[in-house]
């Protein structure tokens, strides 16, 4: 299999599909878990502050500000210190009937207690004088003065810091409710202010509603909704899984195995090149609608094939003909024109390395004037083929009558010194030959330059290989007794 393909449109539409439902799925399960609790948590803060308000309507404010003003007083604070301590009750309550509030004290306290024993969702209710006394750091205690559990007499009067849940909440109206867990476990506390008759605050009762048995059928309703979403979740995606299946991956995966097959090639028909066979069944949709736009597409390009390869055939003929030297088959001036281009690109580049050797034939005009034109003809292609079986492994061209150009690169240019001596030593040992006859003694001067970082074009190289040509024939000139101005 091949490890680079693509991720395939079935897989995407798999995981979309899972995502989609389980966004929704986990949305709608959400939403309905939250309005459920949602629900529930406003029903019991509602049960909080309805039933403080109704022990707030049974409570004896008179009673409640003595026992507050009493409870405030530095001698009573001392004396709740040292009953807290010694862990003696008596201190407070002979207190309390030195003050005539035991008795009323007694009958609120049996009220409270009556009350919670009454209503079976309230757990704890108290009396609170709200915000009685602030810290250095800022921080409020609030003074509990009556308590409907069964808690020490010296804890009436005692400070306790405010909640944080409560922090800057107003006494004046309805406090809270407020559902937390704390050291007391699941509560929804609320407070609602009760006014001595002339309207001050006399203090807050508070009521505590127990939700710890709400809380936990809350994590296992919360269980149940995530099972129920787990097994409605897989129904639905095994239908949509089936669906997808059958409507888009299979005709996917149908068409993707089809196009994989064909072959289109030279003088092969439809069927040899694998068309796509026409659909028996048409489904009427967009895929149907990519399949027979595929099917026709492939039947034009077999059509048009045929016609490419002649195109490319002729194209082939033109470049072989415009690049060719008709009498010697190697390339031409065109030919070396189009090659000097491509290294000008390199040069510009940086990445250029080469050398030019400039090749004249001499006595070419002395052959055909003394020997015919035929004759010159066969001298030219010997001497082209002493420079091109030296030069194996480079391009060869023929940029005039009597001129060749060979572009040395690669191993050719590694061997460049040697090769050119080679070169010279092929056309001295074929002009020394006096046994043959004069168009088959072949002679020619040669002249080699090599690109340097100065050059900007190939232009500048050919230039200096020109004019090392002409020096060599000059050279063969005084050797062999001719007029330096005779043309040969």
């Amino acid at each position: 299999m091949d490890s680079t393909r693509k991720f395939s449109i079935g897989k995407k539409f798999y995981i979309f599909i899972i995502i989609i439902v389980l966004v929704a799925v986990t949305g709608i399960c959400t939403i309905s878990y939250f309005v459920n609790a949602d629900q529930i948590d406003g029903y019991y803060k509602r049960l909080t502050i309805n039933n403080a308000k109704n022990y707030a309507s049974l409570l004896d404010v008179d009673f409640i500000c003595e026992l507050r003003e009493v409870a405030q007083s530095d001698e009573y604070q001392e004396l709740r210190a040292r009953a807290e301590e010694l862990d003696d009750e008596s201190l407070i309550e002979d207190y309390l009937k030195e003050k005539d509030l035991w008795d009323r004290y007694v009958k609120q306290r049996n009220s409270m207690r009556t009350y919670v024993n009454n209503m079976n969702d309230v757990k704890y209710l108290y009396i609170v004088a709200w915000g009685m006394e602030q810290s250095e750091d800022g921080e409020w205690y609030d003074m509990y003065l009556l308590d409907a559990d069964d808690v020490p007499l010296y804890q009436t009067g005692y400070y306790e810091l405010r909640e944080p849940e409560f922090e800057g909440a107003e006494p004046y109206g309805d406090i809270g409710p407020v559902i937390s867990d704390g050291d007391w476990g699941w509560l929804c506390s609320g407070f609602v202010p009760v006014f001595d008759k002339y309207s001050n605050l006399a203090c807050n009762v508070g009521c505590d509603v127990g939700m710890e048995d709400v809380m936990q059928q809350r994590k296992t309703n919360l269980l149940y909704i995530l099972i129920s979403a787990v097994i409605y979740t897989g129904i639905v995606l095994i239908i949509v899984f089936f669906f997808i299946n059958d409507f888009i991956v299979k005709p996917l995966n149908t068409l993707t195995s089809d196009i994989k097959k064909f072959s289109p090639k030279t003088n092969r028909d439809y069927e040899g090149s694998c068309v796509i066979p026409a659909r028996s069944h048409k489904r009427n949709d967009e895929i149907d609608d990519i399949y027979v736009a595929i099917r026709d597409m492939q039947i034009k390009l077999i059509d048009h094939i045929d016609n490419i390869t002649k195109a490319e055939n002729d194209i082939k003929k033109i470049s072989i003909t415009a690049y060719k030297d008709s009498l010697t088959g190697i390339n031409n001036k065109s030919a070396y024109l189009k090659k000097a281009n491509e290294i000008n690109l390199k040069i510009m580049k940086g990445d250029a390395e080469f050398a030019i050797v400039m090749t004249d034939i001499n006595l070419l005009k002395k052959i055909n004037d003394d020997h015919g034109h035929d004759s010159g003809d066969t001298y030219i292609k010997g001497c082209c083929h002493l420079v091109c079986n030296v030069f194996k492994h480079s391009s060869v061209y023929r940029v005039g009558g009597d001129e060749f150009v060979a572009i040395l690169m690669g191993e050719d240019y590694a061997n460049r010194v040697e090769l050119v001596d080679e070169l010279k030593r092929d056309f001295s040992d074929s002009f020394a030959n006096k046994d043959v006859d004069p168009w088959f003694r072949y002679s020619a001067s040669v002249g080699m330059a090599e690109y340097t970082e100065d050059d900007a074009s190939v232009d500048a190289v050919f230039k200096r290989a020109d004019r090392a040509m002409y020096a060599d024939k000059t050279e063969f000139k005084k050797r062999n007794g001719i007029n330096p101005d005779d043309r040969n």
